[in-house]
C-alpha cells in the first residue's frame, strides 16, 4: 500500500520494459492505474539496479534474508521445515484502492460477529428463514455446547482475515472467510522484514504503510476484553511441530505474549492459570491457535491430548477472553457465503462493499437445479470443508473437467445428499510481476 510521491526513473525500460511488452491487460501492472504505473516502474527500476540487472540475483537475495530470519513451514506429514516462498518483487496497490478494500473488510467483519452472535444466542436468523437450520448445523465447527456461552464484552471475533482475489476488470472478490486461526499474520511481518533487508530504502521511499499500527492495535484490542488493566495474555499453541509453529513463536515475541500449550495451564474454580517456576499465574485471555475441537476434551472431542481440561468452564463463567471465540468457525462453511449478500441487507441494511463469488447452496431446490444445469461452467466444492462423493481429496472439481463417468457418479451423489454441496463460479484472477526462472514473469495471484 503506497501514497508516496512516485520514485526516480519513471520510463518504461529495463524490467519494467520487458514486462509491459508480455503481460496481459488485466495484470496489476499493465492496468494500474495513472497514479501506480509510475511508481510501479520506478519500483522495478530500483530492484534491477539492486539485482544488477538479473532477476535471479534479486531472488537469491531475498531467499538469503528470509533464511537468515529462519523463515520456515510444515506441510502435513513433514519432519522437517521448509524454507518460506517469498517473491521478490512487492505487490503495490494504492491507497484509495486500499482504503476501498478496508472498509470491505471492516464491514464484512462486522456482518460475521452479527452471525456469529446470533447462532450462538437467540437464533433469530434460523426462526425467522434467514438462514436454513442445516447451513449451521452441517458445519463441523459448529459446537452447540458454546450456545449461551457470550464472550467477554460480546466479542466473538478479534482477528479476521479474508482471501481475496481480484479480477481482470480491477474488482476484489472474497474468495474465503478465515477465523479459526489466523496462519499468514506473522508471515506478513516477516515478509516485510526480509524484504526491507533485501532492498535497502526502497519500501522505506516509497512511504510504504507500516505494519506496527497495526500489530499495536491487535495487542491492544486483545487486552482490553480482558478483566484486569494489565492482563497476561498468552499465545495458545498446538506444540512445535504445528506447520506454522516458527510463525506462532515469532509472533509471540513481537507481541509480548507468553507461549504456551495445552499442558502449560491448568484450570482451577473458572479461571485459567499457567504453571511457572514460581508457582501458578493467572491468565486473562488466550489468542488460540488450534482449532475449537482441541481446546477442551471435556466439553469438545475427547481424543484430544494438546488442550485444556475444563477450558469451556472458564469461558462459560466469563473469565477468559478467547481469541476468536471456539465455535467461531462455523462462519467458515462455503455453505455461508451463498446467504451473506442477503444477510448483509437483513441485519447492516446495506449490500456488501466487497461481495464474495457467487454462491448457489445446493441444499435448495432451485440453488441445485441451477448448479447441475451448468455444471460445466461451474466450480463444485463442500458444503462444509469434508469430503463428498465426487469431489475428490480437493473437495472441490470444476464441472468442465469431468468425464462422462465422472460426471455421473457427481450428479448422483448431489441427487442423494445435496445439501454436502455446493456451486460456485469459476474465478479469473489477474496477475502481478514476479520472478520465475530467473524472469520477470506474470502470475495469478490471491491476497490474504
Amino acid at each position: 500500500m503506497t501514497d508516496s510521491p512516485v520514485l526516480p526513473g519513471l520510463e518504461a525500460s529495463g524490467w519494467a520494459g520487458d514486462y509491459l511488452a508480455r503481460a496481459s491487460g488485466g495484470d496489476l501492472f499493465v492496468g494500474a492505474p495513472a497514479e501506480m504505473a509510475p511508481r510501479w516502474r520506478a519500483m522495478l527500476d530500483r530492484l534491477s539496479e539492486q539485482g544488477q540487472g538479473d532477476p535471479a540475483t534479486l531472488a537469491g537475495n531475498v531467499e538469503r534474508q528470509a533464511q537468515d530470519l529462519g523463515l520456515a513451514f510444515r506441510l502435513t506429514g513433514d519432519e522437517q521445515e521448509r524454507p518460506w516462498p517469498l517473491s521478490p518483487i512487492p505487490m503495490l496497490i494504492g491507497a484509495g484502492e486500499w482504503t476501498r478494500i478496508e472498509q470491505g473488510l471492516m464491514q464484512r467483519a462486522e456482518l460475521l460477529e452479527r452471525v456469529i452472535s446470533d447462532i450462538y444466542s437467540t437464533q433469530s436468523l434460523v426462526r425467522e428463514g434467514k438462514l436454513p437450520a442445516a447451513v449451521v448445523t452441517g458445519s463441523p465447527h459448529y459446537w452447540r455446547v458454546m450456545t449461551g456461552a457470550a464472550p467477554p464484552r460480546g466479542h466473538y471475533l478479534h482477528f479476521y482475515a479474508a482471501d481475496l482475489g481480484r479480477g481482470p476488470d480491477g474488482e476484489w472478490r472474497v474468495l474465503a472467510d478465515r477465523v479459526r486461526t489466523p496462519v499468514g499474520v506473522g508471515y506478513a511481518l516477516e515478509n516485510r522484514l526480509a524484504l526491507s533487508r533485501a532492498t535497502g530504502d526502497l519500501l522505506g521511499a516509497m512511504n510504504t504503510r507500516r505494519l506496527a499500527p497495526f500489530f499495536a492495535d491487535l495487542r491492544r484490542g486483545l487486552a482490553v476484553d480482558c478483566q484486569r488493566a494489565d492482563p497476561r495474555i498468552g499465545l495458545l499453541t498446538p506444540g512445535r511441530f504445528n506447520q506454522s509453529y516458527a510463525e506462532q513463536a515469532h509472533l509471540a515475541r513481537y507481541l509480548g505474549l507468553m507461549l504456551v500449550e495445552g499442558d502449560d495451564l491448568i484450570v482451577s474454580d473458572g479461571r485459567l492459570f499457567v504453571r511457572t517456576i514460581e508457582g501458578l499465574k493467572r491468565i486473562d485471555g488466550l489468542w488460540r491457535w488450534m482449532d475449537s475441537r482441541f481446546l477442551d476434551p471435556l466439553a469438545f472431542d475427547g481424543e484430544s491430548r494438546i488442550g485444556v481440561p475444563d477450558l469451556y468452564d472458564a469461558c462459560a463463567r466469563g473469565g477468559l477472553m478467547v481469541s476468536n471465540w471456539p465455535g467461531a468457525g462455523v462462519i467458515e462453511a462455503r455453505a455461508f457465503a451463498a446467504f451473506l449478500p442477503q444477510l448483509a441487507k437483513a441485519l447492516l441494511g446495506t449490500e456488501l462493499l466487497l461481495p464474495n463469488i457467487a454462491t448457489w447452496w445446493c441444499g435448495q431446490e432451485r440453488e441445485r437445479g441451477h448448479v447441475t444445469g451448468h455444471l460445466d461452467e461451474l466450480l463444485v466444492a463442500s458444503a462444509f470443508d469434508r469430503d463428498a462423493a465426487g469431489l475428490g481429496p480437493a473437495r472441490s472439481v470444476q464441472g468442465s473437467t469431468l468425464d462422462a463417468d465422472q460426471r455421473m457418479t457427481l450428479l448422483e451423489a448431489m441427487a442423494r445428499r445435496p445439501m454436502d454441496y455446493v456451486g460456485q463460479e469459476v474465478v479469473k484472477l489477474s496477475t502481478t510481476p514476479a520472478i520465475v526462472g530467473g524472469r520477470l514473469t506474470p502470475l495469478p495471484f490471491t491476497l490474504r
